[in-house]
């Protein structure tokens, strides 16, 4: 039999080695909230920027120059370009796979009204320069979006031909670092206009691009918002009808982006401040969430810009004015895939049709557009 002493001892024992496994257990207390402000190094307005998702460079554009920056400490490390006149200026539109930066340099020539447009890359964004144009299949093409799956080998573009072919919209497969292109595949004028608002993301595990449109430009009282998806290697084009709810119905497609992995999409929609949640796989809606404390017929406080964190498996909407503070700052409302709320991070000062934020998964955090002084700053966040 064992004395009374001993067996105190082993129970003692035992609870400590239990406490010390549940406390060791816990995870790190997680930082949520603004971080530090960026300024353009130029001092002007930024056309453009990213980060690359699994390092710590990022960059922006602004008209005079492109800027590497370091996402830790929101420096500018290094200033490229020139401005080759008053009428030109740079924009940057994204960082593909690899870090590759994607670039364009709008000049328009004296004495004429088009700008030319000359594409160039950074291969790296961490190697601090340029290394080499990117030429797309047509003379004169004007890109309007990029995919943002950095670890998928191919980039989905979409973009619109010369004014010299009618501004045709068209969806380019890419591999930016090779400057390359698998498919060109021409989409359908009068769905893919810009008064439809196509909002382009990439379903990467299903070889396909996604796009979220108003068909009828966004009218009171429309039709619904539509879901398009496009095989990539194809052209096969599939639609099915999104959430249309509220009193004056959804109206534009404001925002949109996609698990590239699970293939769950979100979009937001202007005249109801809702977010709705879809399963791109199954081609059906899963949910719809009403921004917090909004109401559908609360237009003013509806989101706009939308990016995914597909590690962490979070949706992240930009709402310009903050509906909880009375439209006194902007928000960040953050969601997970099966559209509930996890948490609202606030204090920002967005602008009317605010761009998605870019994430560093990894990092949980995020840079934003426009800082407390405007538009010549970016805004770090975590999540």
């Amino acid at each position: 039999m064992l004395r009374r002493a001993t067996i105190y001892a082993a129970f003692t024992t035992a609870a400590l080695v239990a406490l010390c496994a549940s406390t060791s257990a816990k995870p790190a207390p997680r930082h949520v909230g603004l971080g530090k402000v960026l300024t353009s190094q130029a001092g002007t307005q930024i056309f453009g920027f990213d980060v690359n998702q699994t390092g710590n460079d990022g960059i922006l554009a602004t008209a005079s120059s492109v800027e590497v920056f370091d996402q830790d400490t929101g420096k500018v490390i290094k200033s490229l370009g020139h401005s080759t006149n008053a009428n030109s200026d740079y924009v940057a539109y994204g960082i593909a796979a690899g870090d590759v930066g994607l670039i364009v340099h709008e000049v328009v020539p004296e004495g004429e009204l088009f700008p030319k447009r000359h594409y160039t890359l950074l291969n790296t964004v961490s190697g601090k320069k340029f290394t080499g144009k990117w030429t797309p299949p047509f003379h004169g093409m004007i890109l309007q979006q990029m995919s943002r799956d950095q670890s998928s080998a191919f980039t989905s573009v979409f973009a619109l031909t010369s004014l010299k072919q009618q501004e045709e919209p068209v969806l380019l497969v890419a591999d930016i670092a090779a400057n390359t292109f698998s498919n060109v595949i021409h989409l359908d004028p009068n769905l893919f206009g810009l008064n439809t608002g196509p909002t382009l993301a990439q379903y990467t595990a299903a070889n396909e691009a996604f796009f979220a449109l108003s068909p009828d430009g966004g009218a009171v009282g429309g039709q619904p918002p539509l879901n398009v998806l496009i095989n990539l290697s194809t052209g096969e084009v599939t639609k099915f009808n999104g959430y249309n709810n509220g009193f004056y119905h959804a109206g534009y497609v404001n925002g949109a982006a996609v698990d590239p992995n699970t293939g769950v999409a979100a979009t937001d929609t202007e005249l109801n401040a809702q977010v709705e949640f879809y399963n791109l796989k199954k081609k059906t809606g899963i949910t719809f969430a009403q921004l917090p404390c909004t109401g559908d017929t609360d237009q003013i406080y509806s989101g706009s810009g939308i990016s995914v964190d597909p590690v962490n498996k979070l949706f992240l909407v930009t709402e310009t004015y903050n509906a909880c503070n009375n439209g006194n700052d902007s928000a960040l409302i953050v969601f997970d895939e099966a559209g509930n709320v996890v948490e609202s991070i606030t204090g920002f000062k967005f602008f009317i049709g605010e761009p998605a934020p870019v994430l560093n998964p990894s990092k949980r955090m995020g840079w934003t557009f426009g800082g407390p002084n405007g538009m010549s700053q970016l805004q770090q966040f975590f999540y």
